[in-house]
């Protein structure tokens, strides 16, 4: 069972915020590592699932992009209305739509959209 994903960025109060704004998820407590310089702040959503989003002063463009993207985050929107108005929203604040709303092969009601580092969320009714 998995209890959490990590997501490596260097704006976590940017993601953290992306993360709660949009998908009623509750950060926690931010934690730091003094000795490190790691910060990580755990968003929790609903389903008790949760992302621990991580950063660290000496992140640089080529350590990120050496990291994987997280393959898709899959969130659950709710019905149809809201997949459709939460997918406008983003989109009318500049976050890129890459597919949808559409019912995709697996049946499933819901669009693909991008968080500010890049990494794929499917919101899903």
């Amino acid at each position: 069972q998995i209890d959490h994903i990590a997501l490596y960025t260097r704006d976590l109060e940017r993601l953290c915020e992306f993360y709660t704004k949009y998908f009623d998820g509750t950060a926690g407590k931010l934690y730091q590592n003094e000795e490190t310089g790691t910060q990580a702040c755990f968003v929790v959503f609903a389903a008790a699932h949760g992302l621990e989003i991580v950063t660290r002063p000496q992140f640089e463009d080529a350590a990120l992009a050496s990291v994987d993207r997280l393959g898709t985050y899959v969130v659950q929107g709710g019905h149809r209305e809201n997949v459709d108005a939460l997918t406008e929203q983003m989109r009318s604040e500049g976050y890129e739509i890459t597919d949808g709303p559409v019912v995709g092969k697996d049946g499933c009601y819901g669009s693909f959209v991008l968080d500010p580092d890049g990494n794929t969320v499917r919101i899903v009714a």
